[in-house]
């Protein structure tokens, strides 16, 4: 079984092959380069140097979100392009589920946090139980403080993982009363090869989609979404005067 794994809901691109349970290659980018640039030829590259044919390929994993909207958006545009050109079903997974996997087995609990702007951050809470990933709160945008006002009653030792641990450590310092920890620079990211390996989960064990039924999950509105609605929302106001 051969698992493409695209990756590029966060700051990272990523790009992984997962054959026969063994990880063939991965091959990351934490840069300033867009994913649209970085994004097909890191693809390619892993493909090429695994000297494999995408028509050996048996599914497609892509980070379901939350994320970047573009970073999702074009992530889900390649998966869907492939999907649909070699007929192979897709497997989406959470992107806050990817994140805890970088720390399989972890004792505690596991708290992805990406940046969501306006001290809000995309988050869930994760722990394993007999070596299997076990979802505590289910993925959703909310305020830092109220995150922490929860791992703070629960009183356990928590590790932090994604990209808004740089931007919300201060919070973690003023806020936190629970033991806590941030997970290391090589763990702390999205990584492709932590998505192939539950995509493969998820495609054994029937968790897929077509190429064509697949959507990202935003979890919120985009900013330019939400301007909209208020400006229709004031514009009916105006209207009923």
């Amino acid at each position: 079984m051969k698992i493409l794994a695209i990756e590029s809901s966060g700051l990272a691109a990523s790009a992984a092959v997962l054959s026969d349970g063994i990880l063939a290659g991965e091959y990351t980018i934490n840069h300033k380069k867009t994913h649209s640039q970085t994004l097909l030829p890191m693809i390619d590259e892993v493909i090429r140097m695994l000297e494999i044919d995408l028509s050996e390929l048996d599914g497609i994993a892509v980070s379901g979100g939350p994320g970047s909207f573009t970073g999702l958006r074009i992530g889900s545009a390649t998966a869907k392009g492939l999907g649909l050109a070699l007929d192979i079903p897709l497997m989406e997974v959470p992107t806050t589920e990817v994140l805890a996997y970088n720390l399989y087995d972890a004792a505690g609990l596991v708290c992805p946090v990406m940046d969501a702007r306006r001290d809000q951050v995309y988050t869930g809470i994760f722990r394993y139980n007999d070596h299997e990933l076990a979802t505590v709160m289910e993925q959703k945008p909310m305020a830092f403080k109220k995150l922490a006002d929860m791992l703070n009653r629960m009183g356990e030792s928590v590790i932090f993982t994604g990209d808004g641990t740089g931007v919300h450590r201060q919070h973690m310092e003023e806020l936190l009363t629970c033991p806590w920890s941030i997970a290391p620079p090589h763990l702390n990211l999205q990584k492709a090869g932590a998505l192939a390996v539950l995509g493969e989960k998820y495609l054994r064990s029937g968790k897929t989609v077509s190429a064509a039924a697949h959507r990202p999950d935003y979890l919120r509105l985009s900013q330019a979404e939400r301007e909209r609605l208020e400006r229709e929302a004031k514009a009916g106001k105006e209207d009923m005067k």
